[in-house]
This record gives C-alpha cells, sequence and structure tokens, in this order.
C-alpha cells in the first residue's frame, strides 16, 4: 500500500520537466489542512469496461481520512400541539386533531445562513493598486444611445436580424420588399451591408480568432483560437460581472468556534488558499484568478459528421451560480481545436499517439501566454475601474474522461487522478513513458504552467462519471437481475409530479439514454425494486442498499455545500456501497467492479475540498454552451466551417455587448455597485406564486365534493374558520361548534395550480425561474373529446412545530385550492393582522414514525382515515411547503388495475420519494 500525503495543493510547479507524477515535496508544513490518502493497487477496466486481455492497468483506490471535529447535534422534542397532531386524550368526537394558531417558532434551517468567515491573514493578498484610471470608453451621445446606429429602429432590426437564428439569406429577401428599407429608415440594405457595419463600428468585448496552421503528413489542421489573457481581461474588466468578483481566498465555517470547514466556491476551499501562499511567498500581494478550462468535441449535424472541438474558458473569481448561467455570458470560447481523427494514418497505435500530440500541440499554443503572466502576474483594471496585479493560474480541468486521460497522457482504464511515476528518458522516450503508464506526449500543454500540477487539476464529473457512468451500470445491472418486463410495469404505476418524469414506455426501451434521463431514471429508480423478488428466492437486502448508497451519494455528491459532516455521510455511502455491492457477483451479473467511472467517485471527498464543490466543475453547463458558441454558429452550407462560425460569433458578441452598452447608457451610465454576498446553503428561499385569476369561478360545494373530490370540505372549512375565530379553543370544542356554521350556500373561486419559485441571488433582476408546482385539476376533455384523467398531487405541510426535517411537516394530498367569500374573510379573519390570500383543502397521509423503514431508508405512510372517511384539513397556502412524490407499495405483483392517475386512489400504502429533487432529499435526510 502506498501512502501519499497531499499538502500544498498549487505548490507543485509541473514546468521543470523532471518532476515526477506523484513526486510532492513537502515544503511548507504550516500550509493548508492536509489531506491524507490511502492508495491500494487494484485492477482496473477502460473507458466502460476493459476486456481483460488488455493486461492490468494501474488502478488505485484512494479513501480521504479526514480528522475533523463533528457537530454533534441533539434531537429536538416537539412538544407542542397542532391541528396536524393524533391525539386522543381531549377527543370525544373521534377527531384527532388540536388546532393552534400561534406563529411559526423560528427554525435553524441550514438551506441559507450566513457562515462564520476566517479571511486570508495578508491583507495584501487581493488589495488594489494605486494605478490611474486609463478607461477611455467611449460613453456615447445622451441623445443617441444606440450610437453608432443612428436610431432605435436601426437597432432594434439588427438585433432581431442577428439573434433570431435567421439565414442572412431570409434577411436580404426581407429587406428587398420595396420601400421597406425607407419606410423603416434602415442605414443597410441587406445581410453583407449589416455586416460590414457591425464589423467596422462595434467593438468587440473578446479578442478576435486567429488561425493557425499544423501539419501532419502533408495534412494541413487548422486551430482557431483567442489570446487567453485577452479573453481574462474582458472577463475581469466587464461591468455586470464586477459586482461578483471575489479577490482573496477565505475560510468558512459553520459554527463560531470555527471548528466546523464549509466549502462551496472555490475561494472556500483548499487550492486557492494554498496557492496564495505560493504566489505570496515569490511576490506577496497578488491576486489569483483560478482559470477553470474545459474541452468537449460535440456533432454539428445530425447527418454527416460534422464536429467541432471547442474549448472553452472561466474564472473562478466569479461565483458558481454566476458561471453556470450562459445569459451571464461569463464563459468564454477559447478556440475550435482541430476535430480530427487523423484516419489517413493506417496504423491504430501511431494515429492515437499523433491525434494525442495534435490535442496537446493546440492546446499548448493557446495556452502559451499563461506562462509568464501565471508566475510573474500582470495589472488587470476590472469594471470599476480598480487596477490589481493579477496571476491566472491553471486551476482545473473540466472533461468527460475520455478528455482527462487525453489530458492527464494516461491510458485508457486508468485513473487520471492517482499517482503514477513520470519518467523521462530522451534517448528512450516511448519505453519511459510505457514504465510510467502514461502515453508518449512529447510536450503536453501544461508542461510549464506555474503553479499547476495537471493530476490533482482533473476533477469530479457529475454528469459522465455519475448519471453516464455508476447509473448507467446501476440500470445495467437491475435489468438482469429482475428483467425488462417487470421494471417497465412498475414503471407505469407511479403518480406524476412536477419533478418526476414518468416513463409511460418503461425505462428499457429508451435509445441513446443521455444524462438527464439516467437522472430523471434515479429519481424513481429504487420505487421500482421495493418488494420485487430475486431469482432463486435470494433475499434483496443487499441489493436495495447497495441501490440505496448509490443513490446516496449521487444526491450528496451534488450539495451546493459541504461540510465535513456531509463529507463523512458521503464517504459513508460509498462504503455502504461495497459492503453490499458483491450481491451483483452472487446473482452473477458482474464477476468485478474495476470500472473507472466506479472508481473515480472514491476522489469525491478530496477534491471537493480541494477546488469546491463539485458544481464549480461540472461538464452539464458546459455541455449546455454547445448550442450558443457552436451548434447555433454551424453554417448549413458546411463550406469553410470554421471561418464561418468564428466570425458569426464575432459578431453575435458584438451584438450583446453593445445591448449591455445600450443599457448602461440608459440608466445613466453608473458605476458597478458592489452587493453583499448571498447567503449559502442546500437551496435558495422559494416563493409561492399563484394566478392573477381563478381557474373557476363561483365553484359551488357541490362540485367541489363531486368533481374535485373533497368530500369533507365544508366540515374541514368550518372547523378552520372556527379555530382561527377562536385560537384558544379546544379542539373537540371547535368540532362541535363547526357543526352548527352553514356553508352550503357559499361559492369559491378556485384554482388549479400552486406554483414555486426562486429568484437570482445574484441581483439579475429578469431572472424568475418555477422549480416546483402542484396541481389540483379534475378530469376534463381534450380537444379530441379525449378524457384527461384528474391530477390531484401530493404535498408536504407544515405543522407549525419547531422540529427539523421531514417531521415538521405532514403529507397531504391537495384535493382544492380556493379563495374565501368576502364575507366570511370578513366574519372570521378580519381581525388577523394578515389575512391569507389563498387556502388549501387537503387529505391527510399518518405522520411520519421516528424513523424510516430498514434497508431502503424510506419513510412509510398511509391515507388518513377516521370512520372510513378522509380525515381532511383547510390551511393556509402559505402552510404548503412543496410538493412531495410518493412511491406506492407495490407488492411482488403489480396490480393490472394500477396505473399512474388512480394509484393515488388505489394504494392503501406509500413510501416518500427523497429523489425527486436535491431539496426534498435534503429534508428527509436532515
Amino acid at each position: 500500500m502506498n501512502r501519499i500525503r497531499v499538502e500544498d495543493f498549487g505548490m507543485i510547479d509541473l514546468g521543470q520537466h523532471n518532476r515526477r507524477r506523484g513526486d510532492e515535496e513537502d515544503t511548507d508544513s504550516g500550509d493548508e489542512d492536509k489531506v491524507v490518502a490511502e492508495v491500494d493497487d487494484d485492477e482496473a477496466e477502460d473507458e466502460d469496461e476493459v476486456d481483460e486481455a488488455d493486461g492490468d492497468p494501474h488502478m488505485p483506490r484512494v479513501v480521504p481520512e479526514l480528522n475533523v471535529e463533528q457537530d454533534q447535534q441533539s434531537e429536538v422534542s416537539d412538544d407542542a400541539p397542532s391541528q396536524f397532531d393524533d391525539d386522543d386524550d381531549n377527543d370525544d368526537d373521534d377527531d384527532d386533531d388540536i388546532p393552534v394558531d400561534a406563529e411559526k417558532p423560528p427554525v435553524k434551517d441550514q438551506r441559507r445562513f450566513k457562515p462564520f468567515v476566517e479571511d486570508y491573514p495578508d491583507e495584501r493578498a487581493g488589495a488594489p493598486l494605486d494605478l490611474p484610471d486609463t478607461n477611455n470608453e467611449d460613453s456615447g451621445s445622451f441623445d443617441n444611445p444606440c450610437e453608432p446606429f443612428s436610431g432605435w429602429m436601426n437597432w432594434d432590426f439588427a438585433w432581431w436580424a442577428k439573434t433570431e437564428s435567421l439565414s442572412g439569406k431570409a434577411i436580404t429577401k426581407l429587406l428587398k420588399i420595396n420601400g421597406l428599407v425607407e419606410k423603416l429608415g434602415l442605414s443597410y440594405s441587406n445581410t453583407a451591408e449589416l455586416n460590414k457595419f457591425i464589423d467596422k463600428n462595434l467593438p468587440s468585448p473578446h479578442p478576435n480568432f486567429i488561425r493557425q496552421e499544423f501539419k501532419i503528413d502533408g495534412h494541413t489542421y487548422e486551430l482557431y483560437h483567442r489570446d487567453p489573457l485577452e479573453c481574462i481581461r474582458t472577463l475581469w474588466g466587464d461591468r455586470e460581472l464586477t459586482p461578483h468578483l471575489i479577490f482573496r481566498p477565505e475560510r468558512h465555517y459553520e459554527d463560531a468556534d470555527c471548528t466546523i470547514r464549509i466549502y462551496h466556491d472555490m475561494h472556500t476551499a483548499k487550492w486557492w488558499w494554498a496557492t496564495q501562499k505560493a504566489v505570496d511567498k515569490n511576490s506577496p500581494g497578488g491576486t489569483i484568478i483560478p482559470l477553470l478550462i474545459s474541452t468537449d468535441k460535440t456533432t454539428l449535424t445530425m447527418f454527416g459528421g460534422k464536429a467541432a472541438y471547442p474549448m472553452y474558458l472561466t474564472i473562478a473569481n466569479l461565483p458558481k451560480e454566476i458561471r453556470r448561467k450562459p445569459s451571464r455570458h461569463a464563459q468564454v470560447l477559447l478556440g475550435y481545436l482541430p476535430a480530427t481523427s487523423l484516419d489517413h494514418i493506417t496504423c491504430a497505435a501511431s494515429r492515437r499517439r499523433t491525434v494525442a500530440n495534435l490535442f496537446h500541440a493546440c492546446a499548448g499554443r493557446i495556452m502559451e501566454t499563461l506562462k509568464d503572466a501565471g508566475k510573474d502576474g500582470l495589472n488587470m483594471q476590472s469594471g470599476d475601474r480598480i487596477w490589481r496585479r493579477c496571476h491566472p493560474i491553471f486551476a482545473t480541468f473540466v472533461g468527460d474522461y475520455l478528455e482527462q486521460i487525453l489530458v492527464a497522457c494516461v491510458k485508457k482504464g486508468e485513473c487520471p487522478s492517482c499517482p503514477i511515476p513520470y519518467n523521462e528518458g530522451p534517448t528512450v522516450f516511448n519505453q519511459a513513458c510505457k514504465d510510467a503508464g502514461i502515453k508518449p506526449i512529447q510536450h503536453p500543454f501544461w508542461e510549464e504552467l506555474p503553479y499547476s500540477h495537471i493530476y490533482r487539476s482533473i476533477t469530479p464529473d457529475i454528469l459522465h462519471q455519475l448519471y453516464q457512468g455508476f447509473i448507467k451500470h446501476l440500470v445495467k445491472w437491475l435489468r438482469s437481475a429482475y428483467g425488462d418486463v417487470q421494471l417497465n410495469t412498475r414503471c407505469r404505476a407511479l403518480p406524476p409530479n412536477h419533478n418526476i418524469r414518468l416513463f409511460f414506455n418503461g425505462i428499457t426501451h429508451l435509445q441513446r439514454v443521455t444524462g438527464r434521463e439516467h437522472s430523471q431514471i434515479a429519481s424513481i429508480l429504487l420505487g421500482l425494486i421495493i418488494n420485487l423478488p430475486l431469482p432463486q428466492q435470494q433475499s434483496p437486502r443487499r441489493l436495495i442498499r447497495a441501490v440505496r448508497a448509490v443513490l446516496d451519494f449521487t444526491y450528496l455528491s451534488q450539495y451546493p455545500v459541504h461540510t465535513h459532516a456531509t463529507l463523512d455521510a458521503l464517504d459513508d455511502a460509498l462504503a455502504s456501497f461495497h459492503d453490499n455491492k458483491d450481491i451483483f457477483v452472487d446473482l452473477g451479473i458482474r464477476a468485478h467492479f474495476q470500472i473507472p467511472k466506479i472508481h473515480v467517485i472514491e476522489h469525491y471527498s478530496t477534491f471537493i475540498q480541494l477546488y469546491g464543490t463539485t458544481d464549480n466543475y461540472n461538464t452539464e453547463y458546459t455541455e449546455r454552451l454547445h448550442i450558443d458558441l457552436a451548434k447555433d454558429a454551424y453554417p448549413g452550407n458546411g463550406t469553410d466551417q470554421l471561418p464561418q462560425m468564428t466570425r458569426w460569433l464575432e459578431r453575435r458578441e458584438k451584438m450583446v455587448h453593445h445591448k449591455a452598452t445600450i443599457e448602461w447608457r440608459l440608466a445613466g451610465q453608473p458605476t458597478p455597485v458592489i452587493y453583499a454576498k448571498p447567503s449559502v446553503g442546500i437551496s435558495f428561499e422559494r416563493f409561492i406564486k399563484m394566478a392573477k385569476f381563478p381557474s373557476r369561478k363561483l365553484v359551488s360545494l357541490t362540485t367541489l365534493i363531486d368533481t374535485y373530490g373533497a368530500t369533507n370540505f365544508e366540515h374541514a372549512l368550518a372547523c378552520f374558520l372556527v379555530s382561527r375565530k377562536q385560537p384558544t379553543l379546544p379542539w373537540n370544542h371547535v368540532v362541535r361548534r363547526a357543526r352548527h356554521l352553514d356553508l352550503s350556500d357559499c361559492t369559491f373561486n378556485v384554482f388549479h395550480f400552486i406554483k414555486f419559485t426562486i429568484m437570482d441571488p445574484y441581483h439579475l433582476p429578469s431572472y424568475e425561474r418555477i422549480i416546483d408546482s402542484i396541481h389540483s385539476k379534475p378530469a376534463r376533455r381534450d380537444k379530441y373529446n379525449h378524457i384527461i384523467p384528474a391530477r390531484f398531487n401530493t404535498a408536504l405541510i407544515d405543522r407549525g412545530n419547531d422540529l427539523e426535517g421531514i417531521h415538521r411537516y405532514r403529507v397531504g394530498r391537495v384535493r382544492t385550492i380556493f379563495t374565501l367569500p368576502d364575507d366570511l374573510v370578513q366574519e372570521y379573519l378580519d381581525d388577523l393582522d394578515e389575512v391569507p390570500s389563498h387556502f388549501v383543502y387537503v387529505d391527510l397521509y399518518s405522520p411520519f414514525s421516528a424513523d424510516p423503514e430498514s434497508d431502503h431508508d424510506l419513510y412509510k405512510i398511509k391515507p388518513e382515515t377516521r370512520n372510513g372517511s378522509p380525515v381532511s384539513r383547510v390551511v393556509p397556502v402559505d402552510n404548503i411547503g412543496r410538493s412531495v412524490h410518493l412511491f406506492p407499495k407495490l407488492g411482488p405483483v403489480v396490480d393490472p388495475e394500477w396505473t399512474s392517475s388512480n394509484v393515488l386512489d388505489q394504494a392503501d400504502t406509500f413510501f416518500v420519494n427523497p429523489f425527486s429533487d436535491r431539496d426534498i432529499y435534503y429534508t428527509i435526510s436532515q
């Protein structure tokens, strides 16, 4: 067993070519917290599974040992009664609730909180420089904010023409309509003139592309790229991004004693702090700009095999929430690498080596200007016109497994992060590379980049390693264990939910399954196998535990904030999988688990501590960039592909930049406002959003009962009104008085949706995203007279107690969303400081037990009934916390009468699904 001590992250300089991979020097024992890694030698497979004939590639296993004091939190008991509690002590009317009308007590909620911050000790780090302002930006005319366009019509038409994915020919034909150009007052009469105007008059936010040629065996390959330093300057100087720039590392803690470390954005992790120390030893007062580089080859056409090989750059000085949004333009296209397989080289081994050397030669040419800048620093001016000495340093590489091994120069089947000796010999170079387990790359692009260590820079990849890796394999194994028919049949009996995709045709018929689809499958996978027997009467306990462990690891690894407690939970989930995975061997499904995409998850905890949470470097974000920066730019004719794509992108960037300039001029040319940093946490605050107008007006009590299934609506509403009018009245007296309240003549405005939104935490006013919704709709007919089944979703209802996690809530099925008539509001609610605007009638499920069921760790609930009738309540809409998805207890054989639309009515036992989204997972896992 090799014992590797990982210290001083960022102090390794691979510019010295005689350094050995994994040969770290402890140059400063006082640097960042130490992470000790245990390294075992195991066998591996190639990208998915290496052929056993391929030999024994090196695949050590790393399990981090973290000695951090844990926060021991005691459980909080709930002695306060509420209308959702089951207590028969004072109930002589067989109604088991005691209402409490007090305000909700404050609850410690880790979703959003302010951390305790330890600043970097040297105040010179990230400090401004006393240099004069040299910004000569033309602010334009106050009379014409659109300048150099002659007016609004000129600009608006140009913006429409260049952003609506219209062909140049179509725009020219439009402008040829007799008299149109004159009537609109345009200064251009065709696409060519518009393009010429843009090229000549609009400033470019980024440097223009440079074309370079590489010749191999008489074949010429083109590289189009930009100077990364100039791209960094434009990001650094962007007025809209400046308010959010981070200039120095910090340590964040959950407690005031600074014992429980928090990791989220990259500046809170260990790499930045250690690298800042390394830079300060040579030249104090520098500002580090951590560079995140990513590459990923993508197809441009469905047919014809056209491909592009973009390389992207962004900086970790911007919060991850900004970097992940394409609309914030925080990712820059560095260039297009040659997307060639070198098919003219007939020898497969030689072709692979040449492709790898071509990649590194092109990437090295792009990154060349970063060598001196990262070491010595250079002055840069941010959008607020403040200068700093900046050191752009390559921090992480983001890519899928094939890209990772290409960058790390290791062979297929090996781990790009595990230490393998890097030997060099000028006369026996190929043999030395073979002995070292690396590819014979003449000059890796990263070899002279300062303060960089490539084998610590290959970060985890949620999309390809977990969803397209671990989950993909798990689904394959379950299909082998249970068969396609069983799994597909059970898919059709799951109820709908906003965050759940229903696979009515099953999950085994999908072709070319995407990462998003694997994510959707993962959210229902455990519910499909509960109570499903294995062949040969084997116990399914280990299999269920293994599946639960994989899902726990997948969801925990995506937390946007981690502490040592959550990292311990991550390691526990991985250990649980290893403890139970042999069930697949016993079933004859697997012979071993030496698969790279499964091995690499051993490194997640270490890399989260190094570079922050995994949403800092998820390839899912760069996959989205392919649409804007590659696919949309592809010319339909396919000729001169890269020249046309780069020109299209340059013009598009000029138009976007000019639009921002116009808005800045209209706002009075303000200087950037530096906002307070938002709170950190698992999820953002949710807001309930109701429709302005009801779905149905003046609905009678009879319709609510017959159409919406609100069988106890009158009694539940009467109890609610009486308890609100007299909040101290015992519940049994409330029930008695409610029986004398006649609501039969009342009508109600009914709504069919409750929507939940989140706002942008970084002050983007137009950002509002719907993240959840609850449906309460009766059956209806579509335009073809087909019946669309009713949909009454289940929700978490806040009980108003001081508990945390799932025990703060009760599950209810939302039958009706309504507003009260004015006369009832005036009579029963007029004395309240704040009258609720909307109300919800729900049928309750049984309370959560103290602990979940064993093995699968799901909470079991049943519809709550009293004398054969549902136990129902009316609550303000503000008490609805979110939707919740339920797994019906399907049994060994699914009842053929059960469908997605009726299973909530047919089944009598359910399990609460914690995997519908990250928020519910965190709520249930507390």
